[in-house]
């Protein structure tokens, strides 16, 4: 496959923030993508959250008092979804542990809502083991979507065999490739509460999804879940640091550091190809959306929106 091109876009609206602005990036051997308005070309819309921390109602106070809240997001991701039938809707971890709704309901409530919503999958962060792996576990049978969880080892746990390493969503004949990668565990979560689960290389996995994602499976997009935090100082990894160290991933959306992106950052990976990063900060406040336009083999996105909800 050619690859890949991104235009880079951010629109004005109502519950949008942004401003128009377009600033196209020839990568790879693909010098002409589809146009975001050629109407022959498929377009795959996907929108995601992070650390949503068992926020279920609106904020109350402060500068984001009335902000967020379940039901505003299920009105605008209905919207979406009215708008182009080929959405994709992810979450990237911290789900749990925020408001009283965890301390009395240990995630029932925040699981059972993310599967009305029709979220399609989401991966791990660290405050998901805030119950301890048992409670993580506990909450599985709410969940009508599928973990993704590369990076975790979790043989010898009760968490074995019910989470996958990827996942191959179809949108109107494109492959859409997931995989996720979860944050150290060691020195965040007590040792009691993830037990015998073991954390993986993520640059080692991201290279291994990678390769089956685009080999195995044949994915026109892969897409990298990360709770791994956007960028720090030093040697730790974050999304920034596994953009430009690895190859074939086309967006990575990431969790854990609460960093409100208004846009996704332009990242050159190891072949020169551009990989977007995106982040749109905690508790539900914003909702991050990325449109995919394919045609023939080549890609372009636009980094179109951040809703404020």
């Amino acid at each position: 496959m050619e690859r890949r091109k991104f235009i880079k876009h951010s629109a004005t609206a109502s519950l949008i923030a942004g401003t128009a602005l377009w600033s196209p990036m020839a990568i790879g051997h693909n010098l002409m993508g589809p146009s975001t308005t050629d109407p022959t070309a498929k377009k795959i819309t996907i929108l995601h959250t992070n650390d949503t921390h068992s926020h279920i109602e609106p904020i109350t106070g402060g500068r984001n008092d009335g902000r967020g809240g379940v039901a505003r997001r299920a009105t605008l991701i209905n919207k979406v979804r009215q708008e182009n039938a080929n959405t994709i809707l992810l979450d990237c971890g911290d789900i749990f542990q925020g408001t009283p709704y965890f301390n009395f309901y240990g995630g029932e409530l925040e699981i059972k809502l993310m599967s009305m919503l029709g979220y399609d999958a989401a991966t791990l962060g660290n405050h998901d083991f805030d119950n301890g792996i048992e409670g993580l576990y506990k909450q599985l049978p709410h969940a009508s979507f599928d973990f993704v969880i590369s990076n975790y080892d979790f043989s010898n746990t009760i968490m074995e065999g019910h989470t996958s390493p990827y996942r191959v969503i179809v949108k109107d004949g494109v492959r859409v490739g997931l995989f996720g990668l979860g944050i150290e565990l060691q020195g965040l979560v007590a040792p009691s509460m993830y037990k015998e689960t073991k954390y993986l290389d993520p640059i080692t996995v991201t290279q291994d999804m990678v390769a089956a994602l685009r080999d195995k499976e044949q994915c026109d997009i892969v897409i990298c879940m990360s709770h791994l935090g956007y960028s720090y100082r030093g040697d730790k990894i974050s999304d920034m640091a596994l953009a430009q160290k690895t190859s074939g991933i086309d967006l990575i959306i990431g969790g854990h550091t609460h960093t409100f992106l208004d846009q996704p950052e332009m990242v050159l990976n190891t072949k020169g190809e551009t990989v977007l990063v995106n982040q749109v900060g905690c508790y539900g406040i914003n909702l991050g959306r990325i449109d995919f336009y394919l045609k023939q083999g080549n890609l372009t996105a636009s980094d179109k929106v951040v809703y404020e909800i």
